[in-house]
């Protein structure tokens, strides 16, 4: 399957911009993983953990967020947290 590409953006920087297999967020209604091909869509996200998959069982990151959106759309995963921090 294709890579997805991946955001992670605060009103600081742009922390990460990268091709992954799958990134599983913490979204208001509960945790999505998404992949390549996805499904459009936007929501708001909650403070939780991202985890950030290199390949189908591996992950390379966990990164906390506090609140912000996802937008998943033809060009990848964008997410806009009001903060991130590495695990």
């Amino acid at each position: 399957m294709a890579d997805l590409h991946f955001e992670l953006v605060t009103p600081e920087k742009l922390l990460r911009s990268e091709d992954v297999h799958m990134v599983v967020v913490p979204g208001i209604e509960g945790e999505f993983g998404v992949l390549a091909g996805h499904a459009p869509f936007m929501t708001v996200i909650r403070a939780g953990e991202l985890a950030v998959y290199s390949a189908p069982n591996t992950i390379a990151a966990r990164i906390h967020v506090e609140g912000g959106f996802a937008e998943v759309n033809e060009r990848g995963l964008t997410v806009l947290a009001e903060q991130a921090t590495e695990a």
